[in-house]
This record gives C-alpha cells, sequence and structure tokens, in this order.
C-alpha cells in the first residue's frame, strides 16, 4: 500500500476557539454588530412614524433583533454588544408577573396605612406575611414562565437539529465559481488503504448508492476507476464530531450520481467490502457536502455495471435490439447507453477501456519514436476520393467538389517516400461513407498510420509492424493490469495468445487451411469474407496457438490502385492484413513509387488522373521505394479485450444511424 502523504488533510483538526468557533459556523461578530444597530435604529424609526400602524413589523423587527443580540453573545464566549456578559431581557409573562407582585405589594401598604392607629390595625407580622405570600406567588409564576420559556427553547432546537438548522457538516455547497483558493488536500479515492487507518481524508466523487438503515446512511462513492464505502452514523463519534439525524437523512436522501464531497476519518472494516474498489478501508464521516445534485437517472449505474449475461457474436448485423437476459436481471442495452454517452462512461469496465485504448496511443509513438519515426498532421479534406472508390463523404469545398479523407495514404506516401522523412506516423479521424450496420463497422473511427522507406524488401515494414504490436501487446499486459480486470468483470474475455515473432502465412496458405476445414469455395484469388476471416482465425488458434497473425501477397483485384504489384504473379500483390481473434486490424502494402506505374493502375481503378495529379506529381522527382499500413484503433481494442461490438471502444460512435450525441 502507498504510505499516506504527508499533508494537512492527513491530520486531525486543532481544538478551535470561540473566534475560530464563529467564524467555522459562518458567523462574522463585525457584520453582525452592524446588523444589531441597524435593527434598533430601524425600531426606533418605526415607532415614531405612527407605532400602532406598524406593530406588527415593530415585533418582528424587536424579535430578530433580540435573535441578533443572542447569537452575537453565543458567537462571542457570552459577552454582548456592549461588553458585558449578556443577559436575556426579560418576557411578557416575567413582566407581567413582576408588575402583579408589586401592586400586591401597594395593595397591601396602603391598606395597612389606612387602618393604623385603630385597635383593628393588622399587626407587623401579619403584614410581613402578606408580603411574603405575594412575593412567593409571583415568583412562582416567573418560575412558570421561565420553565415554559426553556422548554419552548428546547423544543425549538430539537426541531432545528433535527431539520438540521444552523448546522454546516452536511448541504448543499454554493456553485463553484473558482472565486477562492484554500488549504485543502483532496485524496484520490484510488490512494486509500489500509495504510492510512485513523487518517482524515477529504474525497469528492459521484456517489454510486445510498442506503439508510436504521440511524446510519451507507454510501459508496465512486471516482473514476475507484470507488469507497462511507458510513454516516447518528450521534457523537469517537473523535467527538456529532453528527445529527438531519445529517444523516441527508445523506440517505441525495439522488444517485450527484457528485458529493465527503471528509471523515479512514477505518478498516471487519470484512472486506465487496461492492468497492477499496475493500479494506471505509470512511467514517462527518462532513457531507453536495457539489452538484443529479436530474432523475434514464437507468441506473447498478443495471449499467451488471457482468453480460452470455457471450455476444462479434461478427454480422447490428440493428440495436436487444434480447431479454437469461437470468432476468435488467441491464441496459447498447443503444440507451449511447444515447446516454456521457453517464455510460461512467461505469468502472468503460472507464477502463479507454484508458487501455490511450495506454495504445501512447505505445504506438513510443515504440515508432524510437524507431526514428517522425508524427505527421494530414488534412482531412480533399478534391476527389482520398483513395478511389465511391465510400466516401462529399461535400461542397467552396464550390469545389470536395470529400472526407478515407485515410491519410497518399499525404503519408508524399512525407515519407518524397519529402525526405522516409519514416512517419499519424494518429488521426478517417471517414467511411459506407452504409455498413455491422457490429464491426463504423463511418469514423481512429486511424494509426505508418509509412516508411524499405532499402530491398517489404518483410522490412512487417517486421517493424511485428514489433509494434508485440511492444503494444506487452505493454498494455503490463501497464494495464488493473483496467483489464476491472472489464473483465463485466465483460469476461479470454488474454490474447500472440508468438515472438508473429505468425506469418501467405494470403495462398490460408485459403488452403479454409478448404482443408471444408470450406470447399474459397479461392486463392476470391476475397476472403468476413465469415471465412472468423473460420481461418479459429484454424489458425487450433494449428498454432495464437490469437494474432498476418497474411500477405492478396490477390492485386482486392487491393488499392497504389498497391506494388507481386513480382512472381501479376495477379498478386506486395500487400498483406493482420489479424486478431479472426477479424483484421490492420491492412498495409507496399506501395507504387514510379508515377508511370501510378498512373497505369489508377486508370485501371477507373480513377480519373485529374483527381489524384498532386499525388502523381510528388513521384516525379525522386521517390523512395516504401510501404505501411494503417491500424483501426477502435477495432485492436474492441479485439483485444474480446468485446462484441466496436461501439463499446469508441468514444462518441458514428455509424448509418448515429450523429449524437
Amino acid at each position: 500500500t502507498t504510505p499516506f502523504p504527508n499533508t494537512s488533510s492527513s491530520k486531525l483538526p486543532p481544538r478551535r476557539t470561540m473566534a475560530d468557533e464563529a467564524t467555522a459556523t459562518g458567523v462574522n461578530l463585525e457584520e453582525l454588530k452592524t446588523k444589531i444597530s441597524t435593527l434598533s435604529e430601524k425600531i426606533v424609526l418605526l415607532k415614531k412614524d405612527g407605532g400602532g400602524d406598524n406593530k406588527d413589523t415593530i415585533a418582528t423587527t424587536v424579535t430578530e433583533l433580540l435573535e441578533a443580540k443572542k447569537l452575537y453573545a453565543d458567537s462571542n464566549g457570552g459577552i454582548g454588544v456592549d461588553g458585558k456578559p449578556y443577559e436575556a431581557p426579560m418576557t411578557k409573562a416575567e413582566k407581567k408577573a413582576k408588575i402583579k407582585a408589586e401592586k400586591a405589594a401597594k395593595a397591601n401598604l396602603g391598606k395597612e396605612a389606612g387602618e393604623g392607629g385603630g385597635e383593628g390595625q393588622a399587626s407587623e407580622k401579619n403584614k410581613a406575611k402578606n408580603a411574603a405570600k405575594a412575593l412567593a406567588k409571583a415568583q412562582k409564576e416567573a418560575k412558570k414562565a421561565q420553565n415554559r420559556l426553556e422548554r419552548e427553547e428546547r423544543e425549538r432546537l430539537k426541531r432545528e437539529k433535527e431539520t438540521g438548522v444552523g448546522q454546516t457538516a452536511f448541504g448543499d455547497v454554493p456553485l463553484i465559481r473558482s472565486e477562492t483558493i484554500t488549504d485543502r488536500v483532496w485524496t484520490p479515492v484510488g490512494e486509500l488503504g489500509v495504510g492510512m487507518e485513523g487518517k482524515e481524508v477529504l474525497i469528492r466523487g459521484h456517489l454510486h448508492t445510498s442506503r439508510l438503515v436504521g440511524k446510519m446512511a451507507f454510501v459508496l462513492v465512486r471516482s473514476s476507476l475507484y470507488s469507497v464505502q462511507g458510513l454516516c452514523a447518528e450521534g457523537k463519534g469517537e473523535d467527538g464530531v456529532d453528527v445529527s439525524n438531519a445529517m444523516v437523512k441527508y445523506v440517505g436522501a441525495l439522488p444517485a450520481e450527484s457528485v458529493v464531497e465527503v471528509r471523515g476519518v479512514v477505518t478498516l472494516p471487519a470484512n472486506p467490502i465487496d461492492a468497492a474498489s477499496q475493500k479494506d478501508v471505509e470512511i467514517q464521516i462527518t462532513e457531507f457536502h453536495c457539489i452538484s445534485k443529479a436530474d432523475t437517472m434514464p437507468f441506473l449505474m447498478e443495471d449499467a455495471c451488471r457482468p453480460d449475461c452470455g457471450k455476444e457474436a462479434d461478427v454480422g448485423a447490428y440493428d440495436g435490439s436487444e434480447k431479454e437476459s437469461a437470468d432476468g436481471l435488467v441491464r441496459v442495452g447498447q443503444e440507451v447507453r449511447l444515447d446516454n454517452r456521457w453517464l455510460d462512461l461512467r461505469t468502472p469496465a468503460n472507464q477502463s477501456i479507454f484508458r487501455i485504448e490511450s495506454m495504445i496511443g501512447y505505445l504506438f509513438r513510443d515504440c515508432l519514436m524510437n524507431k526514428g519515426f517522425v508524427e505527421i498532421h494530414t488534412p482531412k479534406l480533399l478534391g476527389g476520393a482520398s483513395e478511389g472508390g465511391s465510400d466516401v463523404f462529399t461535400l461542397n469545398y467552396f464550390g469545389q467538389q470536395a470529400c472526407l479523407a478515407m485515410s491519410p495514404q497518399l499525404h503519408k506516401q508524399m512525407a515519407a517516400a518524397c519529402s525526405g522523412f522516409e519514416r512517419v506516423l499519424e494518429v488521426g479521424p478517417v471517414f467511411r461513407a459506407e452504409n455498413s450496420n455491422t457490429r464491426r463497422h463504423l463511418c469514423e473511427f481512429t486511424g494509426m498510420d505508418l509509412e516508411m522507406c524499405i532499402s530491398e524488401h517489404y518483410d522490412e515494414v512487417l517486421d517493424v509492424f511485428s514489433d509494434l504490436f508485440i511492444h503494444i501487446f506487452d505493454g498494455i499486459n503490463k501497464r494495464c493490469q488493473n483496467e483489464l480486470e476491472r472489464v473483465r468483470e463485466q465483460h469476461p474475455f479470454e488474454d490474447l495468445k500472440y508468438l515472438r515473432p508473429t505468425l506469418k502465412i501467405t494470403y495462398a496458405e490460408g485459403c488452403k487451411l479454409l478448404r482443408e476445414a471444408g470450406v470447399t469455395d474459397q479461392g486463392d484469388y476470391d476475397d476472403l469474407s468476413t465469415e471465412n476471416e472468423k473460420k481461418l482465425g479459429a484454424i489458425v488458434r487450433e494449428k498454432y496457438d495464437t490469437d494474432f497473425f498476418f497474411m500477405d501477397k492478396y490477390p492485386i483485384s482486392v487491393r488499392p490502385f497504389y498497391t506494388m504489384p507481386c513480382p512472381e504473379n501479376d495477379r498478386l500483390s506486395n500487400s498483406y492484413d493482420f489479424f486478431i481473434r479472426g477479424q483484421e486490424i490492420l491492412s498495409g502494402a507496399q506501395r507504387i513509387h514510379d508515377p508511370d506505374l501510378i498512373e497505369t493502375r489508377a486508370k485501371a481503378w477507373n480513377i480519373p488522373l485529374e483527381d489524384i495529379k498532386s499525388y502523381v506529381d510528388s513521384f516525379r522527382h525522386g521517390a523512395l521505394p516504401h510501404g505501411g499500413g494503417g491500424i483501426g484503433l477502435e477495432r485492436v481494442v474492441m479485439l483485444f479485450l474480446g468485446l462484441p461490438n466496436i461501439r463499446k471502444t469508441a468514444w462518441f460512435p458514428r455509424d448509418p444511424k448515429r450523429l449524437a450525441p
């Protein structure tokens, strides 16, 4: 466990003075003193300005004045605004009792004075007795009045405690507008561990769940991948902090997914808390505030986090329909998730998927830059189709016909072979106007491309790709162990098997393996269907014990116009595809670097030469032999994790039916 950092959040707060208490409770004595003076002046003015007409206003103002004076004294150690010990003014009942006693005493004195000198005059003893009775009666009435007032005050304090009036240990926080900077330190939830027992911490996250159990509220607070349980129990804790019933009710009533801030002491539960990622610790809550309250949720996060029931197919058509779970439990469908993607991304599995995806991007750059590659950024607006064909998104570019790039192909070739950079890489968006409603196709995805010059054979490129993928796979397994397990909790999968170096077979050998397995209609020059790709992946796994391999020498009829023909067989090409679990994740080839041959191949594809004139011209001034390929990032993540749908690995997917959010 990582030692708890030596920060102010790791210490219990020192004992505070009365002035500190005033500040802590939000009472500013100077402001309160000014308020008392203002209220006094207001009462004087109201009495001058027709007191009878302002009777109710005067009474309200007097009450407010008395409350302000009492608050001032309570917050100032019992000293009033005049600098003397504060004494509350007599109530009406007390005044009434005093006046009554004084009248009775006067009456007795008058009676005795009228009878003085006569034989019937009361004795001095009777006088004293009557006065004592009157005083005792007055004192009794005053005591009753005082008891009633004290009882009413106790009831008022009880009501305020139950409703949370004046309490600052919980409640909604005013909108954070970057007005102040404090010395508070927040502890990341993922860093909470047994080594922090007894430490006070401050955390922030989403309220995953909350439940009331008697005089206690249990909460699960989630931040990114991590979660911790908190306990808010009514009463005075071991640290002397008083937790009110109102606070417990407030904690238990907050809507799920609200952003909350929790302060408390780390304790070790008797048994591990299976619902939390930080299973061995629990927070005894002393303060609980809401930063941002959530509206009604379109689905429960508990349902969104529930493990898959069975394994879906990862190929075939996708229409968004959902099957009822075999176990009868509620699960959130893919389309509902995508409609509310900002919520769906909060699940630990999705947090992990996209952290793994980010790591793949880093490992891609890391490996290639260590091999001398330079990152480039090419345009996504092109005149004409980027690689030929009709599957492009077209648009009007200030009166000219244009399209969105299907790949950075032409420009990365210019940069590597014609501009002297020799080895280039790019990570960027790729657009395909294919009306393919399948589980593995998107209309926009992230392409990871590389292009490099070769000395004599395109196997040099294949060696780089083999090293690259092994570097990526090793890096994920080493750096993302926690993330892999969080994905596996919801979407069970088998670890990817791969060889060193990567298995290589020819296209003809792959077709032969299929025919031997009973796929009799697969010819050496026929395109490979998705179904046959999956079958070949299973055959290769059984025969070679690997989920990752590549094939080269594809038929030239199924490759782009700029692909170099095979020198031994003009029906084949110097091209290759890489596969994970029987699905293609990379397509590449040696490129043609001779402008005349490029034009010949473009004509064969019926591509207007004027549309690719600048591309062809770039090879007319000396071009190096070169090759490369393009990788689909989302598909790599999908297949590495054994996920059934590429939409699970796209941040905000774009398919033929989805343009939002």
